[in-house]
C-alpha cells in the first residue's frame, strides 16, 4: 500500500511540474528521480513520453531510453528533434544501440546511422555486421584492458583513466601486443595486491571466454554456470573484440521466454506488444498456425469416417470420444511443455533421449491407469445408479474405455516427450511442437487406438 502511494504522488509531483511550464524545474525534477521511476512515468503518461526524454541530462535519457520497451523506444525517436535523437543515439551503450537499431527497419537504420559520430558509427556498423542472434550483436566494445608486464599501480592508474568509459570495472582484462586475451582478473584481486606486483603474478590462466560469432543461448549457459557480471568475447584468433555483461543477457533471456510461449501456444513471435500489434499482423501471426492445425484436425474427420461402420454399429463408443481425444491431447500437452523448458533450462539434450522415454513409458502408463481406472468407474457408477444405461455389455464398455486410455495417454506422452527432442536433433526450434500441434497428432492417433481397441473387446458382440 506504501508503495501505491508513493508513486501516486510521484505521479502528482510530476502533473504538478509540468503544469508550470518551468524547464528548469522540469529537468531538477526529473534528474532527481530513478531511472526506473522515470521510465514509469513514462509508460503513464505516453502524451509526454518526448518530453520527458528531451529534459532529462543526455547521460540519464540513455540510461532511461535503454530500459523502454521497443515500441515506446521508436515513438521517442520519431518524435524527438532530429539533434537531439542523433544525441541521444550517441549517447547510447554500442551493444544497446544495436539492441534498438535491430527492430528497425533497414531504411530506418540507415538514416539513423548518418547522425552517429564517426566513431560510433564505426562501431556500430561493426556490431551489426555480426549474424542476428549472435554474441556480436550483444557486445560492448567499451572495456579496460591491461598487459601482463603492467605493474598493479599502472593498473589502477589504467582504470582511474579509462573507466568511466567501460560499462563494468568489475573485471579487468589481459592481453598481450597482438591484442589476444591472456586472462581476465576481478578486480578484488587487484585491489588486494601489492602495487608493485605485477600483472603476470596474479594471472591464474582460467578464463572463459564467448566467441563473437556464438549463439546468444550460449552465452546464457555461459553467465548460468559461471559467477560472472561479464565475460569477454573473442574472434576466431582469440583476439579480444569487447564485453558482454549479465544485464544484456537477461534482457535476452527474457525475449527467449516470452518467444518460447508464444511458439508453445501455436502462434507466431509477436514483434510488438499484443495491444500495439495491429489487427491485420495479429491475424497473420495466427492464421498459419490455425490453418496447419485444421488441416491435421481434418485427419481425424478421416479417421471417424474409417470406422463409421463401428459407430453405427455401437453408437455408445462416440460418447467417448471427446474424452480420449482430450485425455490423449492433454497428455501430450504436459509432457512437450515439460520436455521444452527443461531443455532451454539445459536440464537435458538430446542425447538423454532414451531416458526419457524411460520415464515417459513409465508415467505415461501410471497416467493411463489412473485416468483409466476413473473412466471405467464412472461407467460402474452411471450404469448401477440408472444415471445412464450403457447397456447389457457394460463391463466390456468399461474394459474398451480403461485400456483405451491407458493406450491414449501413453502415446500421447511420448509423442509429446519425443518430438521436442526430433526437432531439436533436426536443428529446428523445439518450442515449434507447441501443445496445441502434438494435440492434433495426438488426436488422429487416438481416435485409431480407441476403435482398434473396441474392436478387439467387442467384437462379435457390439461390432
Amino acid at each position: 500500500m506504501a508503495l501505491e502511494l508513493d508513486d501516486i504522488t510521484l505521479q502528482q509531483q510530476f502533473e504538478e511540474v509540468i503544469a508550470s511550464e518551468d524547464k528548469l524545474a522540469i529537468k531538477e525534477f526529473l534528474n532527481n528521480q530513478n531511472i526506473s521511476d522515470v521510465a514509469d512515468l513514462i509508460y503513464e503518461n505516453p502524451d509526454y513520453e518526448s518530453q520527458i526524454i528531451s529534459h532529462l541530462s543526455i547521460h540519464r535519457a540513455a540510461g532511461v531510453f535503454k530500459i523502454l520497451d521497443a515500441v515506446v523506444q521508436k515513438r521517442i525517436i520519431e518524435n524527438l528533434p532530429g539533434f537531439k535523437s542523433a544525441e541521444l543515439l550517441n549517447e547510447l551503450p554500442a551493444d544497446d544501440r544495436v539492441a534498438f537499431l535491430e527492430e528497425l527497419p533497414n531504411s530506418v537504420v540507415r538514416d539513423l546511422i548518418k547522425t552517429l559520430d564517426p566513431d560510433e558509427r564505426k562501431i556500430t556498423l561493426e556490431l551489426l555486421g555480426y549474424p542476428e542472434n549472435s554474441v556480436g550483436r550483444l557486445m560492448n566494445p567499451d572495456y579496460v584492458y591491461v598487459y601482463e608486464y603492467n605493474t598493479v599501480k599502472e593498473v589502477i592508474e589504467t582504470i582511474r583513466r579509462f573507466g568511466t568509459n567501460s560499462e563494468t570495472i568489475d573485471v579487468i582484462y589481459v592481453i598481450n601486443y597482438k591484442g589476444e586475451l591472456l586472462d581476465d582478473i576481478r578486480i578484488r584481486d587487484i585491489i588486494l595486491a601489492s602495487p608493485e606486483a605485477k600483472v603476470n603474478e596474479i594471472m591464474d590462466d582460467r578464463f572463459i571466454a564467448l566467441n563473437a560469432n556464438d549463439d546468444q543461448e550460449i552465452a546464457n549457459e555461459a553467465f548460468k554456470m559461471n559467477n560472472r557480471v561479464a565475460l569477454p568475447v573473442i574472434d576466431d584468433q582469440n583476439i579480444l573484440l569487447g564485453i558482454v555483461t549479465i544485464d544484456d543477457i537477461l534482457w535476452v533471456a527474457n525475449e527467449e521466454f516470452s518467444e518460447d510461449i508464444q511458439k508453445i501456444g501455436g502462434t507466431e513471435v509477436l514483434d510488438e506488444p499484443y495491444l500495439e500489434i495491429s489487427i491485420i499482423k495479429l491475424v497473420k501471426k495466427r492464421a498459419g498456425w490455425l490453418v496447419v492445425l485444421f488441416l491435421g484436425e481434418m485427419l481425424t474427420a478421416s479417421a471417424m469416417q474409417f470406422f463409421q461402420h463401428e459407430i453405427e454399429a455401437a453408437t455408445v463408443l462416440a460418447l467417448f470420444i471427446p474424452l480420449i481425444m482430450s485425455s490423449g491431447g492433454n497428455s501430450g500437452s504436459q509432457a512437450s511443455t515439460l520436455i521444452i523448458q527443461a531443455m532451454a533450462l539445459g536440464e537435458l539434450t538430446v542425447a538423454d533421449w532414451w531416458r526419457v522415454m524411460r520415464r515417459e513409458l513409465t508415467t505415461g502408463f501410471l497416467l493411463g491407469v489412473i485416468l483409466g481406472s476413473i473412466g471405467i468407474l464412472r461407467i460402474f457408477l452411471w450404469q448401477n445408479l440408472h444415471v445412464f444405461d450403457y447397456g447389457a455389455h457394460w463391463h466390456l464398455l468399461g474394459i474398451t474405455i480403461f485400456f483405451s486410455l491407458i493406450g491414449i495417454v501413453l502415446w500421447g506422452s511420448m509423442m509429446g516427450s519425443m518430438l521436442p527432442i526430433i526437432l531439436k536433433k533436426l536443428k529446428l526450434d523445439p518450442a515449434a511442437s507447441s501443445a496445441p500441434f502434438v494435440a492434433t497428432l495426438v488426436d488422429v492417433t487416438g481416435i485409431v487406438i480407441y476403435f482398434s481397441v473396441a474392436y478387439f473387446f467387442l467384437k462379435g458382440i457390439l461390432l
